[in-house]
């Protein structure tokens, strides 16, 4: 019984409807008091007021009987009156309390004594009150004979009438009153009336209190207490952990705000805690799965927790001392990172090294941290070790590597530069570059590199070793003043943590003195072939000559001096002929002799031309036609005049090689036979087309036409030098040469030579 008196107690219907009902029974019942009470008023008041009515009317009915001093009819109309229902006496008294009348005929001739409350109601005071008001009239409400009666006493008062007429009888003027009118009225229908509606009004407010109260109490079951339950089992569910699957109540008033409210809070926490959860399995994980040793450590340095990776190098358990686990020692570690963590409370890294349980040998970096406990004080430190042992074996090995690379760098044949890349000073050099240049190191150190260039273009070699691009040979001057050549590569690089710029020289004038060796042999081997053509050019000017002399043999013979005019013809002609043929062979010794390796601007149109001079007969005795296709315009190139001239005749012989042995073939097409010289130009290159309609170049010889002593001609036709010549002198220019055969027949040698800046 307690258990469940307990239970309603708690309840919060119970706690909001028994307080209501207390005040709303109050309040009904109050009301309904004060009500009753207010129409009870209200009931006497219009009692008394019909009293008074009643009095003035028996007064006015009296008025004219009393002033005829009609003793009967005062009586009858006193008596009539006195047979009302709710009149139960009435009197007439005179100033003196005598009575003069009255509706019973025993109290007729009464007196009245003046301490009655009859003669009080104007007598109270010192001074006796002329017109008291309605309530003071009434001096009496009592029970008299088993009812309720209202005693009300209405003066009489001297009207004009009364003291005017003097045949009845006669008052003075300056009385005001004259007698008492006293009428006993019942109140028993009055308070019947009352009484029942005392009755009526309790069984409203009954009512009206049992209505309200089950009004509210559905109210508050359907708006509270519904609303309630369904928000504590939306609250159980989110208690679970569980996600609810809508809003308890879906209402815009407070319930369903604070619906809303809790469902977004229990949404909220779940995914709050969920994330509570993830970050406690991500440090546990991260605490079990971290790559580095995790130790926990008390003031006594001893274990309190380690992670798995601890666990699987040290044979340890919890309670162990740190400093035996790790190390093997019997005291702890001087000086010992955990010890400054619990003197200063801050972190400390160090590095240390020790052996796992397999025996090997370990390097860490070791930080160690400060653990509180909620009140803030120190308790623990945590202890993280990374292994670095493989760092430092590849420290190890990296030095060594320095040392071996360094010794490569310095033993390089090739001389190696580290430049600055703004002013291509020089950093750091090899041994070959110090034994090549005949500097010693601290005079390189902080020099230009440009500087050892022998020529002024300092511009295009800055931007080449800028570029990366190879520059095939340049012409250098050592200390002592030696000039030689040398090929440069350059790529960037880094030095210092500084980006450089990595320049490697090699030393090639003996690679150009062979080649010199073999182009003037090529050159040799071509004068051969020029030599029946060269011999038909200096024999038509000695033709010439001859004709001339014998000319003037024939005059001197018959005896005839010759003519003046004949004798200067004849001297001109021959001197033409002779500057001809002096011409013939200049450009053949000039043709033969060995270059020097400098560069200038040419003009290739005027160098094809001189090329061909020497076989323009050859090719006409042949059957080749000639066509030229040279642009007018054709920038100057940066080449070296002879060696161009040697390339361009390489290539007019083959083409004429190839012309004869498609004649050998095809006898029958020679007259077809043909060699179109073209060039053309862009910003960057001027090309030369070389194009014949000879047997063309096979698919399988393609790739080998430019190797050295490569040839598809007969024994004793050719060297195999001409076109690997031609191509590595085009290639030391910067220039490409490249070929493909014609659609018609034939091949065209396609040669590009850069530009003169």
């Amino acid at each position: 019984m307690g258990k469940t008196l307990d239970s309603l107690r708690s309840r919060l219907l119970v706690k909001i409807v028994i307080p209501v009902a207390m005040v709303l029974f109050a309040c009904i019942f109050l009301w309904a008091d004060f009500y009753v009470g207010e129409q009870e008023r209200f009931a006497r008041t219009n009692l008394i007021i019909e009293v008074d009515r009643v009095g003035n009317t028996v007064q006015l009915g009296l008025n004219y009987a009393m002033l005829l001093n009609s003793r009967d009819d005062i009586k009858a109309i006193i008596r009539n009156y006195g047979r009302l229902n709710e009149i139960r006496a009435i009197r007439l008294l005179n100033k003196q309390g005598q009575v003069m009348f009255s509706s019973g005929d025993d109290e007729a001739g009464g007196t009245v004594d003046q301490a009655e409350p009859l003669c009080q109601v104007c007598h109270r005071l010192a001074k006796p009150s002329v017109k008291p008001n309605l309530t003071e009239r009434v001096y009496s409400d009592a029970q008299a004979g088993g009812e309720h009666v209202l005693r009300l006493v209405s003066p009489v008062f001297n009207e004009e009438s009364c003291h005017q007429n003097t045949d009845c009888h006669f008052h003075s003027a300056e009385e005001k009153v004259l007698g008492l009118l006293d009428i006993s009225f019942s109140l028993a229908d009055s308070e019947s009336l009352i009484a029942g509606f005392k009755k009526k009004s309790v069984y409203l407010a009954c009512i009206l209190f049992f209505t309200t109260f089950a009004t509210l109490c559905l109210l508050i079951y359907a708006l509270i207490k519904t609303p309630i339950n369904r928000i504590m089992e939306q609250a159980k569910i989110l208690s679970r952990g569980q996600r609810p699957g809508e809003q308890a109540v879906r209402t815009t008033d407070e319930i369903g705000q604070l619906s809303k409210a809790i469902n977004q809070m229990g949404t909220d926490l779940i995914v709050k805690n969920e994330q509570l959860g993830m970050q406690k399995n991500l440090y546990r994980d991260l605490f079990e799965g971290v790559p580095c040793l995790v130790t926990v450590q008390g003031r006594d340095y001893r274990l309190i927790r380690f992670n798995r990776a601890f666990a699987e190098r040290f044979a340890a358990k919890v309670g162990d001392h740190c400093y035996k686990a790790y190390k093997n020692r019997d005291k702890p570690c001087d000086p010992c990172p955990v010890a400054k963590t619990f003197e200063t409370g801050k972190s400390h890294t160090t590095e240390e090294t020790g052996r796992y349980k397999d025996g090997a040998a370990a390097h860490w970096i070791v930080t160690t941290a400060p653990i509180h406990d909620s009140k803030g004080k120190l308790v623990a430190a945590m202890e993280m070790c990374l292994d670095i042992t493989e760092r430092k074996d590849l420290e190890g090995e990296l030095k060594r590597s320095e040392r071996k690379y360094i010794d490569i760098f310095n033993n390089i044949p090739s001389a190696i530069f580290v430049l600055d890349p703004i002013d291509f000073a020089i950093l750091d050099c090899n041994l070959s570059a110090i034994h090549v240049y005949g500097y010693a190191k601290d005079e390189l150190m902080g020099k230009s590199f440009l500087e050892f260039f022998a020529e002024d273009n300092w511009d295009a070699f800055s931007q080449a070793i800028k570029t990366g691009a190879v520059i095939n040979q340049a012409k250098q001057v050592a200390r002592d003043g030696r000039e030689f050549f040398v090929s440069i590569n350059s790529s960037p690089s880094e030095f210092s943590g500084k980006a450089v710029f990595l320049v490697t020289t090699s030393d090639i004038t003996k690679r150009l003195e062979t080649e010199q060796q073999l182009i003037q042999a090529s050159k040799m081997a071509t004068l051969g072939e020029m030599a029946t053509g060269v011999a038909h050019e200096i024999n038509q000017p000695l033709a010439v000559i001859q004709t001339s002399i014998d000319l003037i043999k024939r005059s001197l013979a018959r005896g005839e001096t010759p003519e003046k005019g004949l004798l200067e013809r004849v001297s001109e002609l021959a001197g033409a002929q002779v500057e001809r043929a002096v011409k013939i062979i200049g450009h053949m010794r000039e043709f033969g002799r060995k270059p020097e390796l400098h560069l200038e601007e040419v003009a290739l149109n005027e160098v094809l031309r001189r090329a061909l001079e020497f076989f323009s007969q050859q090719f006409t005795r042949r059957g080749i036609d000639i066509h030229w296709e040279l642009e007018e315009n054709l920038p100057l190139v940066m080449c070296e005049q002879n060696r161009m001239e040697q390339v361009f005749i390489n290539f007019l012989i083959n083409a004429r090689d190839a012309i004869e042995e498609k004649t050998v073939k095809a006898p029958g097409e020679h007259e077809k036979n043909s060699i179109t010289i073209k060039t053309t130009h862009n910003r960057e290159f001027a090309t030369v087309v070389i194009s014949d309609t000879g047997v063309g170049i096979q698919a399988a010889y393609m790739d080998k036409i430019f190797e050295p002593f490569f040839t598809t001609k007969q024994v004793g036709k050719g060297t195999g030098l001409g076109l690997s010549i031609s191509y590595g002198i085009v290639k030391d220019y910067g220039g490409s040469i490249h070929v493909k055969n014609n659609r018609a027949g034939g091949a065209s040698f396609y040669i590009r030579i850069p530009v003169a800046k």
